[in-house]
Parts: C-alpha cells; structure tokens; sequence
C-alpha cells in the first residue's frame, strides 16, 4: 500500500503538508524496497528518518499551536507523546526483527493511526490556524 497526500488529508497549512509529504515518502522507499527484496538496506535509513521526523515535526505542530493558542492543545499533545513512543517502540522492533511481515504490518498500522489523526486533528488544527489569521 503507497501513502499519499490526497485531497481529503491536505490540511491546507503548508508546513505541515510537506511534512506529512515527506512521511509519506520515507515509508514509501521502504515498501518500495521490500518490494524489490532490498529491504534491510533500507529500515536504518527509514527509522533514522522517522525518529527525527516525529521529533521535528510534531515541534512544529505544538508551535503552530501555543502561538494560535489552539484550544485543543492539549489533547493534541498527549496524543504525539504517545506517538512518539508508539512509533519508537516500532522503529527499534523493525531494526531488530528486519523487514518481516510482522514487522511491516506494525509499521503500516502505526501509520495508519498517523493517517487518521492526519484526517481529523490535523485538519481541525490548521483550520483553526487560517481562521485565526495564520
């Protein structure tokens, strides 16, 4: 399955579009590789990305948020904390498992979770935004 920003998950924000763009394509290298029975060449440079990516990425977020004074704030982020260990505790299990279905399927389901919450909090945050005049 290949991730991509549709319609229905473009928040309207930029920033935080490209961002979810570049997730999307870290994950994407990877299937592709395990496609093509390369994927162990692959899962350092993907969780190298991932970790640095939920770091930065959710940063931006809860900036975007404190300086809109978005009221949903802190729901939004208990749920990255969480992501973050979610995505950790998956990162470190495909190093050490290597691309198996297993651990492939984790990761696709701890994607999709980002995908929902892409659909949902990401949207309803970056409205928000606009409608504050951001």
């Amino acid at each position: 399955m290949r991730y991509e920003v549709t319609k229905e998950l473009v928040t309207g924000n930029t920033l935080i579009d490209s961002e979810h763009r570049r997730l999307f394509d870290a994950v994407n290298e990877l299937m592709d590789a395990c496609a093509q029975g390369q994927g162990r060449g692959q899962i350092q440079k993907t969780v190298d990305f991932l970790s640095a990516y939920v770091v930065k990425h959710f940063q931006d977020e809860e900036r975007l948020q404190t300086q809109s004074k978005y009221p949903g704030y802190p729901a939004h982020k208990t749920f990255h904390d969480g992501y973050r260990r979610q995505l950790g505790d998956t990162a470190r299990s495909l190093l050490q498992e290597g691309p198996t279905v297993k651990a492939l399927s984790d990761l696709n389901r701890v994607i999709g979770v980002l995908v929902s919450h892409i659909r949902t909090e990401d949207k309803r945050l970056a409205r928000y935004i606009q409608e504050q005049g951001g």
